[in-house]
């Protein structure tokens, strides 16, 4: 269960590594936008990663012992924190760190175990077992075949961005506007 206080909808995105989560997102993403829509995405990522390289000042401050690092610009603002809790930061960590004021719609990519609102991503011929039948926070599947057991839950194209941001749409409540930036 969620501890952020949320002011706007959030849905997520689950399924096994290698099934497509990150790149339906990105063709979603646009649709979204195209109807006015501001979004925040948070991912969950297994490893260790660096978002900045060896050479960049961000990147030797944070090595010589920084505990957070926030870089800056006119066009955008990036903080690096280091994450020594010695545990995996919860989805509610994360959210606190996003503007809601400035957002309609938060987008997550993983975070399986969360009690969230998520549509599943299932592909039989990966061979993997639904979610769906058991995880009672599936509120759709996305596939791109028959499903091996019946749901009364909807059932999407996962090859249909269209379709599953229209899904989006209406599951969030959302209010489509004019977007501000031509697309």
């Amino acid at each position: 269960m969620l501890t952020t206080d949320l002011t706007i909808p959030l849905i997520g995105f689950a399924a096994y590594s290698g099934t497509g989560k990150t790149t339906l997102l990105t063709r979603i993403i646009p649709v979204l936008k195209s109807r006015g829509i501001r979004i925040g995405v948070i991912k969950h990522a297994h490893h260790t990663f660096e978002i900045d390289r060896e050479g960049k000042d961000s990147y030797e401050l944070r090595k010589s012992g920084a505990n957070e690092v926030l870089v800056g610009s006119k066009s955008r603002w990036a903080l690096l924190a280091d994450n020594n809790s010695g545990r995996d930061l919860t989805l509610s960590d994360h959210l606190r760190h996003l503007h809601q004021d400035e957002l309609d719609l938060i987008l997550v990519e993983g975070f399986k175990p969360e009690l969230i609102p998520k549509i599943e991503l299932y592909r039989p011929s990966l061979g993997y077992r639904p979610f769906y039948p058991h995880d009672e926070s599936i509120v759709a599947v996305a596939t791109d075949d028959r499903l091996d057991e019946p749901t009364p839950l909807p059932v999407l194209d996962i090859n249909d961005p269209e379709e599953i941001a229209a899904f989006v749409i209406k599951h969030c409540q959302l209010k489509i506007k004019q977007p501000t930036i031509p697309i």
